[in-house]
């Protein structure tokens, strides 16, 4: 099974550490995955890529990937804010079908597909897993294809879930930028998503623990 080995995010790192994440020379540990924090750059923001074991091959519809030949790293200690790792990472396709192929194709687990829509209106979504963490994959809607140019345009990322032991408690710790938890899609979990005060050049939301598996 393809697992996650670094994430780089092109944000600035001492916006992570005002929200409580342990940050060391420009990066940071959830769990056994590194994030590398390299700064906003022009025409470069929020998750801009991200390196895997295991992997066939590095063409996930557009997804900017490279294969990770490192071992796993034992997990990290929880941060101060109580995170404890990445729940999911999210992905966003403007042709779905095309997108889960190339996933599927370069040896991720796909575990499911949602057919029902999101409070945010995606009509669709496919869950793959990558070891602990996830990739949420999410069907743009239409009107927003047609918006942007058309389904031919590449998958991108789009933002994070990260998990926290006590999302009551990460959201007091991460105030006045978390907003109230409110009930997940996922039965039984709760979630809480960042306002722009938090200064993140993406969308970064923080999820209760879960039983269960996708």
């Amino acid at each position: 099974m393809p697992t996650i080995d670094e994430i780089e995010i092109a944000d600035d790192p001492a916006r992570w550490e005002a929200l409580g994440f342990s940050v060391a020379d420009g990066a940071c540990q959830l769990a056994g995955v590194r994030v590398l924090l390299t700064g906003e750059q022009e025409g470069r923001k929020g998750v801009a890529s991200w390196s895997l074991r295991g992997l066939e091959r590095t063409s996930l519809d557009g997804l900017p990937t490279t294969i990770s030949e490192a071992p796993p790293r034992p997990p990290a200690l929880p941060h101060a804010n109580g995170a404890v790792g990445i729940d999911h990472v999210v992905a966003i396709s403007p042709f779905f079908e095309r997108s889960v192929a190339a996933l599927r194709d370069a040896g991720l687990d796909l575990r499911r597909i949602r057919e029902e829509p999101t409070p945010a209106g995606a009509p669709r979504q496919a869950f793959f897993r990558l070891g602990r963490e996830i990739l949420e994959l999410v069907a743009e809607p239409e009107d927003v294809v047609e918006q942007r140019g058309g389904p031919q345009r590449a998958a991108y990322f789009w933002g994070l879930a990260i998990l926290v032991d006590d999302i009551d408690e990460t959201v007091a710790a991460m105030a006045p930028h978390a907003k109230e938890p409110r009930a997940a899609v996922q039965p039984g979990r709760r979630i809480s998503t960042l306002s722009r005060s938090a200064g993140l050049s993406f969308p970064l939301a923080l999820m209760s623990r879960g039983e269960g598996a996708v």
